[in-house]
């Protein structure tokens, strides 16, 4: 069973499921026999005492494809819970016996699909292309296109593909360097990062920003243009991107650490950004955003091979939270050489086989249930920590506030740092080149997303329940008969509603030391 994530904080309980339902609703449908499966590393949104503790942590961030590590030990944990307890042929019988996994992240879409994709391959023995098209047809609305969009979220379920059928569930982590970056067609003012996950994955550090030194671009050659693939294959050693008959010339831009780029797992992320100077002095506009995942592991590492290389295209790459955006093309064509390392305070190998049947698995720390990034923090101490990691807050002209929460009030994004548009230049980005104007840059006719594809990557989830009814009734309290609980879903109001107040009250904390340091000069 697959659903969004539910909440017992306001504003959050007024428009998704509150948690005091949903556990009413499972009592009454499932009695006992359910326990829950989340992956937020946002935080739950509710403590796990109200679910009678019958939750299992396994947070990584929204967007994003689990870190590898996760999945032996998540799959593990769910076929114990499922396939354990009393005679299964009794269960079969009695529906109330059969044991129910309710899995969710936040929307129930993209984390909640690879995991319940990577459970019918890697457990039931479905096909990819069959686990893909089942969610699809339970979990979202006619006509708003795939339950797993995101690029990155399929490949890691190819990669599960593997692992069940080619590497008899069995994995093995390594740290890993990375060598060079080859880019073919790289614009002006495209800032190249390197990220990794860490804490166990709930969290995704940056471990390298490539500079000017570190840049060298060599003569255009003719080489093929290469194109995605719908959907990833599971044969053997295959790629989302595939060769394609034509060719055309372009520049290679080489970027080469000067010392060892190191990363303590086999999952590797590459990032781009490209920047534009603005009007403005100390801004910038961001006009494209683009980045992509891939594990080690399968890109060649299997094979007792120490090194490898992964090759994608610009076409292929994840766009902004989940979605086919991306903004104007940046690069053609990226190819990655890395190869393992021993550093990194790791041991040369860590090999994670799936556990036994019945074996106890062991579970990452859940990440704080109220959203805080250090459980200790003060609500007052996380706003302001917060606000210090939006950029374009303060920038020292006056009604710059005002400026920015009109913009997040008209966007309603997440985080100004993760969108198009105007930004506050940061220390990291002042040995990075920026192309000199996006006045006259017009996306080519390939680079124009569809109307539909614009839309949230947690847009079209089916907000029915698990049965396809619209409200369900219950009668599990005689002071409460015959209760209607509805299925709420995430809505744009609801989402942008909540984002905009969360971020004009942390942009209205940030004014408090201004205004503290002009009483300071008044006074002297």
């Amino acid at each position: 069973m697959v659903t969004s994530g539910p909440s017992s904080v306001w504003p959050k309980k007024a428009y998704r499921n509150p948690t005091d339902q949903l556990v009413k609703f499972l009592d009454y449908k499932h009695g006992d026999k359910w326990a829950i499966f989340e992956f937020r590393a946002e935080g739950t949104g509710y403590p796990d005492s109200e679910v009678y503790y019958r939750i299992h942590h396994f947070p990584w961030p929204d967007h994003h494809p689990p870190p590898f590590a996760l999945i032996s030990n998540l799959m593990a944990s769910m076929r114990n819970w499922l396939q354990g307890g009393e005679d299964q042929n009794e269960a079969k019988i009695d529906k109330r016996k059969q044991r129910v996994a309710v899995v969710h992240c936040k929307a129930g879409k993209g984390r909640s699909g690879t995991v319940a994709c990577s459970y019918l391959i890697s457990q039931d023995g479905w096909k990819m292309a069959d686990a893909l098209k089942r969610f699809t047809e339970r979990r979202m609305r006619a006509g708003f296109g795939e339950g797993v969009s995101i690029p990155s979220q399929l490949r890691y379920i190819c990669y599960v593909d593997q692992w069940t059928n080619r590497f008899n569930k069995l994995y093995v982590e390594r740290a890993v360097e990375i060598v060079e970056i080859l880019v073919w067609g790289l614009q002006d003012g495209v800032k190249v990062s390197v990220e990794g996950y860490i804490e166990d994955g709930r969290e995704i550090k940056s471990f390298h920003t490539f500079t000017r030194e570190e840049k060298a671009v060599e003569k255009a050659k003719l080489l093929p243009v290469f194109s995605p693939k719908a959907i990833p294959s599971s044969e053997p050693d295959s790629q989302i991107a595939s060769s394609d008959v034509s060719s055309t010339n372009v520049s290679i831009v080489q970027f080469k650490p000067v010392s060892q780029l190191l990363l303590p797992s086999s999952d590797v992320n590459i990032d781009f950004e490209r920047r534009n100077t603005a009007a403005y002095t100390g801004w910038t506009v961001v006009t494209s955003l683009a980045h992509v995942w891939f594990n080690a592991y399968f890109e060649g590492g299997h094979t007792g091979a120490d090194s490898g290389v992964f090759e994608i295209d610009w076409d292929a790459m994840d766009g902004i939270k989940g979605s086919a955006r991306k903004g104007i093309r940046a690069l053609d064509r990226l190819k990655v050489v890395w190869r393992y390392t021993t550093e990194c305070g790791r041991s040369r190998k860590k090999i994670i086989p799936e556990p036994a049947s019945g074996e106890p698995v062991p579970e990452p720390a859940a990440a704080d249930w109220k959203g805080r990034s250090h459980p200790d923090e003060t609500y007052e101490e996380e706003a302001e920590a917060q606000a210090i990691r939006f950029d374009g807050v303060n920038c020292g002209h006056p009604g710059a506030i005002t400026l920015t929460a009109g913009a997040i009030m008209a966007t309603g994004a997440a985080s100004l740092s993760k969108e198009l548009g105007l930004r506050k230049s940061s220390p990291t980005s002042a040995n990075i080149s920026r192309a000199t104007s996006f006045t006259s840059e017009k996306p080519l006719e390939s680079d124009r997303t569809k109307e539909s594809e614009w839309t949230s990557e947690d847009e079209g989830v089916n907000p029915l329940g698990p049965e396809g009814e619209e409200q369900i009734t219950i009668d599990c309290d005689k002071e409460e008969s015959n209760r209607e609980i509805e299925c709420r879903q995430d809505t744009k109001v609801g989402k942008s509603f909540e984002v905009s107040i969360e971020k004009i009250a942390n942009a209205v904390s940030k004014m408090k030391p201004r205004r503290e340091a002009e009483e300071t000069k008044k006074t002297k």
